[in-house]
């Protein structure tokens, strides 16, 4: 027979043991952050009919969709969480408590080029608040303090949370008569970042046709460093502009009573997202000191969430972050904890007699007692089971000779510290199980050297 190569395809994510505790910690951090504002968990299948994942259909979505047929169905992965959430709503409506409020991490799959930090199989971790009928302005204001909340139990600190609102852009287009390029527009700003303020002028004067004194005049207003003083000189011109002013000024005064630092967030009025898609409040969280990165958690308010499934006005307003590429990131800028303790076990039990039953009833009261523990049973030298315990990180070993069962005792090794200490059989679960609570699971992210 012969041997195939094993090999794991082009951007999908397999992680090596250390790797998957870390990011498995991530996950349950995000999970303990969101539960926390009376988030409730949802998952949905990873694939669904093709005619119900590609309702909108066309564009990018339809090119990168993972499609096949079974039989006479026709099937899709899910590219991602919203959709999903979408038909949940529309289906499940009569037996939902609106607002619906749901978080849901997963895998997505997207059929497009693989890249270092861009993955055809990666995790999204999205909660969304969904409305029946109306949903209320203080949810676009909550959102962010989750954020907050979410990055920093991960271990962040250097991070902001940009903010606008799509009807102030749309209704300040229309006031410098920009509306029929509004697209065009908001693509080019979008830029203003990346390629700087001349080149951004000259694609909209050259380009698109905008005059020099619009263009300028918009810029200086996108780059005011008093962005809601600077608008009210735009009051009263038109009424989306004014619906989208009191609703982002709302949303900044809620957020800081909702806890969200005034460094940790700014009103940035070139942040526009999805084009079509989101019709109030957006948002973009970038990390400070490696802007490089790009957002790293987005979204914003959208009035319909299931209009491709239902007649009912379901408006909703969420986030999503890329977990996979947010990982793989900060794996690379060298923020990932390396002193999290990432052992699978928090105890090895090694028998040193012929005799196991005295070592599986150790480690049996061990787990008992909450404690994480292996026993190790193979026939190999002394050495080679303690760099077992060295390699795989495991803080302490536990010793039952013939003199220990005699004693009713055990020998514990702390592999961190190297010292030794005989317990007592009986004492030695609430003894270790306080041992190892004190290493504590902490952060996957180290602590930022400048706080």
């Amino acid at each position: 027979m012969a041997i195939q190569k094993p090999r794991t395809l082009s951007g999908f994510m397999e992680l090596l043991p250390g790797d998957q505790v870390l990011f498995d910690r991530m996950v349950a951090l995000l999970r303990e952050s969101y539960s926390l504002y009376g988030f409730t968990p949802l998952d949905t299948p990873a694939i669904e009919s093709s005619e119900v994942l590609l309702a909108k259909g066309g564009g990018e979505t339809e090119k990168q969709i993972y499609r096949f047929t079974k039989g006479d169905s026709d099937l899709s992965l899910r590219f991602d969480l919203t959709v999903p959430l979408a038909k949940y709503v529309a289906l499940h409506y009569n037996e939902l408590t609106f607002p619906f409020r749901r978080f849901q991490i997963g895998k997505v799959y997207r059929g497009e080029r693989a890249q270092r930090g861009r993955f055809r199989e990666f995790y999204q971790a999205d909660i969304d608040v969904i409305g029946d009928g109306a949903l209320d302005i203080s949810n676009e204001a909550e959102i962010p303090s989750i954020i907050y909340r979410a990055f920093t139990s991960l271990g962040l600190e250097r991070f902001k949370i940009r903010v606008n609102n799509r009807k102030v852009l749309n209704g300040l287009f229309a006031i410098l008569g920009l509306g029929e390029r509004a697209g065009d527009v908001m693509r080019t700003i979008d830029k203003l970042e990346k390629i700087g303020r001349e080149k951004v002028l000259a694609i909209l004067t050259d380009d698109f046709g905008v005059s020099a004194a619009a263009a300028a005049g918009l810029l200086d207003l996108l780059e005011s460093p008093d962005p809601l003083t600077a608008l009210e000189a735009y009051r009263a011109k038109d009424e989306t502009f004014d619906a989208g002013l009191e609703e982002l000024g709302t949303v900044v005064k809620y957020m800081s009573a909702f806890g969200v630092p005034a460094d940790h967030f700014m009103v940035d009025l070139t942040i526009a997202r999805g084009l079509d898609y989101y019709t109030g409040t957006v948002y973009e969280t970038v990390m400070l000191d490696h802007p490089e990165i790009g957002s790293i958690c987005s979204g914003g308010r959208y009035d319909n969430l299931a209009e491709y499934y239902t007649d009912k006005q379901l408006p909703g307003v969420g986030i999503s972050i890329g977990l996979t590429r947010l990982f793989f990131v900060l794996q690379d800028q060298g923020l990932l904890n390396g002193d999290l303790i990432t052992a699978p076990a928090d105890v090895l039990v090694l028998p040193m007699t012929d005799d196991l039953s005295h070592a599986i009833s150790l480690s049996t009261s061990l787990r008992g007692a909450g404690i994480r523990t292996q026993v190790y049973t193979e026939p190999k030298k002394f050495k080679a089971k303690m760099n077992y315990a060295n390699k795989l990180g495991i803080p302490f070993v536990a010793f039952l000779g013939e003199d220990e069962v005699r004693a009713g005792k055990v020998t514990v090794k702390n592999m961190l510290t190297g010292e030794q200490e005989s317990l007592d059989l009986g004492a030695a679960p609430t003894a270790l199980a306080a041992r190892a609570a004190a290493l504590g699971g902490g952060a996957p992210i180290r602590e930022p050297a400048n706080g």
